[in-house]
């Protein structure tokens, strides 16, 4: 298991590398990134704060309960903050299983509990202007299909 919170980027090549490594099947890998430019939305640039220590705790305990749900050899959650520029990584999640459905699920959950549940908070720049950005209810949906 890996979780880290920080500032630097991540090498995804090197990440997925010391997952295979470890493990035997498959590894569903997700990365996201900062919108902004290419999507015509306007944004700069968001700058993501959180409380560390808390946070890692939070991460830790969405991998331990994607892991009791599914048969998981190994999982890493990657999350950046600070001030990140349009097509900057924010955040790398791979759950590696013997199982592609497994693996594929228990990222898919881990993403959806990471965008609700994990203390960040992201401001947006647009226009030389900041703002916080509000929870939207898709990802509330998201998570909550999860608890059904």
């Amino acid at each position: 298991m890996s979780v880290r919170v920080q500032t630097g980027d991540f090498d995804v090549g090197a990440e997925s590398r010391a997952l295979q490594a470890e493990t035997v099947g498959g590894i569903a890998l997700f990365v996201g990134t900062v919108r902004g430019l290419s999507s015509d939305d306007g944004v700069t640039a968001m700058t993501l704060e959180h409380f560390p220590g808390m946070t890692e705790s939070e991460l830790e305990r969405i991998e331990a309960e994607a892991r009791q749900r599914w048969p998981l050899e190994d999982v890493t959650i990657i999350h950046r903050v600070g001030r990140l520029l349009p097509g900057e990584q924010i955040v790398m999640v791979a759950a590696a299983s013997a199982h592609r459905q497994a693996a594929f699920d228990a990222a898919q959950f881990i993403m959806d509990f990471l965008k609700t549940d994990a203390p960040f908070w992201k401001a947006e720049e647009r226009d030389g202007k900041t703002s916080w950005v509000d929870a939207k209810d898709s990802d509330d949906a998201a998570r909550d299909r999860w608890t059904g």
